[in-house]
């Protein structure tokens, strides 16, 4: 485990971990929310953000102050602390933002670390290359040895206990993007933002940005605390946490209440069309949507910003409380009906079941079957696993249901949809006591067959008789041949 970072509590990829900031003398809950501070705006103050939103760290940029004599100045006299007037733990970006905006940026690696250092930094970030989604792989993994030769660069900098994140590039090509997961887990950095993402989620790219973290993941492992740049809306996060990322920054607060644009967890909405505020928070409760549009302009961005941060941050908390749960992957299903863009992240998110079951916890407390999707779960893929080590009788007979006459058989196990066949003995163990619906989807039916096919397959010496109750004759044909059945619809 990484000095800096300690996993609490796991469910799926998600986990509420504790990130040490010793320059800051503190300790980040995650999953948590870097709200990104403008140092030339003020919509909402740092020490607000700290009193009364809760907020522990933000992030602004490292490059915008270097670059503005004033603010400069005040940086290096005050330090960025006093500056910013925020008691929690503060992370710089260097301006790889810019340089991915302009193409350019008049600062080195070695620079901007010095003066992040210099200001007081906690967490600084060196000039990575941002490389955009779908460029070819060859211009992805020039930039991307650029990037690594950069983050060496960082390794070797006098940086004190501020610690120094090592972000992890590759554009769309996930086997990139494990190598720089690879490398970045071999420095010794301490935070490990995924980068280049904000166009994906822009364009509501979802399904991609998953593929993208999951083979971050694979290189990075397991203790890396992971940053996901620029995720800025609630709606994602579930499903963001799900697959491991721990870290979110966002302006979408400040942005979107600029363009009078209202945050919820399904989606943004525009003020003009709101006739009610579905929210309980302090402004919506003090105001009507007629009220706030009828506010000055900045009186109304301030108090739209206010609302988007109760959101955003509620739902980190929300979160939080489905880790420790073990209930993160129905919340994200509920969050993936939002947008059918998310529910392609969400199924993307279950391509990568065997990846998420190592981490997954092997019980928790009740496994709800919601939508076929359930049927992908890890849990069912830890089922189906854990069939190679069970002990089987030469003969045995799988039944759904006690109607089965099971005379004749060494053995007799239940089958249950999602999971499939197990013994009797295990019918109150997680997640086998999980709880489904009456009306059997064809998914949770082809999980199950899958699990008999599984069980039959590694026990080819065993005669297996398979009682069902009227399952699809194309269900059917994922068993192995071989495999006796009998069709309990037609005993009754």
């Amino acid at each position: 485990m990484r000095e800096s970072f300690e996993i609490r509590d796991t469910d799926a990829g998600g986990r509420i971990g504790e990130l040490t900031v010793p320059r800051a003398g503190t300790t980040v809950e995650t999953p948590a929310l870097l709200p990104v501070i403008n140092p030339n705006l003020d919509t909402i103050s740092p020490r607000r953000l700290a009193d009364e939103f809760g907020a522990e760290i933000l992030i602004t940029n490292s490059y915008i102050i270097h670059g503005d004599d004033d603010l400069r100045e005040r940086a290096l006299e005050e330090g960025l602390h006093d500056l910013l007037d925020f008691p929690g733990a503060i992370m710089t970006d260097s301006g790889s933002f810019q340089l991915s905006e302009y193409g350019s940026i008049d600062v080195t690696t070695e620079e901007i670390l010095a003066f992040q250092r210099e200001i007081g930094s906690d967490i600084a970030t060196p000039v990575d290359i941002p490389t955009p989604p779908d460029v070819s792989h060859g211009r992805a993994e020039s930039d991307l040895e650029t990037t690594q030769d950069r983050l060496e660069i960082a390794e070797d900098a006098d940086t004190g206990e501020m610690l120094v994140s090592a972000p992890v590039q590759g554009s769309t090509h996930p086997d990139l993007r494990e190598r720089a997961g690879g490398h970045a887990a071999g420095t010794d950095l301490d935070v490990f933002p995924v980068g280049a993402v904000v166009p994906l989620m822009n364009d509501y790219r979802y399904d991609d940005m998953i593929d993208v973290v999951a083979a971050a993941k694979r290189g990075l492992g397991a203790d890396a605390p992971v940053h996901l740049f620029g995720a800025g809306h609630p709606m994602m996060f579930a499903l963001a946490v799900a697959a491991g990322c721990d870290l979110f920054d966002s302006a979408a607060y400040a942005l979107y209440a600029r363009d009078d644009r209202y945050l919820t967890v399904r989606g943004t909405r525009h003020l003009a069309d709101l006739d009610y505020l579905p929210c309980s928070c302090a402004v919506c409760t003090d105001h009507s949507p007629a009220e706030l549009r009828a506010l000055p302009d900045a009186e109304r961005e301030s108090e739209l910003a206010a609302h988007n941060l109760h959101v955003t941050f509620a739902e980190i908390r929300r979160i939080k409380q489905a880790i420790r749960a073990g209930n993160l992957l129905e919340l994200v299903e509920q969050r993936a009906r939002s947008h059918p863009a998310m529910l392609d992240g969400y199924r993307t998110l279950l391509d990568h079941a065997a990846q998420l079951e190592r981490s997954d916890p092997v019980s928790k407390g009740s496994f709800f079957y919601t939508s076929h999707e359930s049927a992908r779960r890890p849990e069912v893929v830890r089922h189906h696993q854990r069939l190679e080590r069970l002990a089987v009788p030469n003969s045995l007979l799988l039944t759904v249901d006690r109607s089965a006459p099971d005379a004749g058989y060494d053995d007799v196990w239940r089958v249950q949809p999602p999971f499939g066949p197990f013994p009797r003995a295990l019918s109150k163990t997680y997640p086998l006591t999980a709880e489904t619906p009456s009306r059997t989807d064809r998914a949770a039916l082809e999980a199950a067959a899958d699990g008999v096919a599984r069980l039959v397959e590694t026990n080819p010496g065993t005669d297996v008789t398979l009682a069902h109750r009227d399952w699809p004759a194309d269900v059917l044909e994922r068993l192995p041949d071989g495999v006796a059945l009998v069709d309990l619809a037609d005993e009754t």
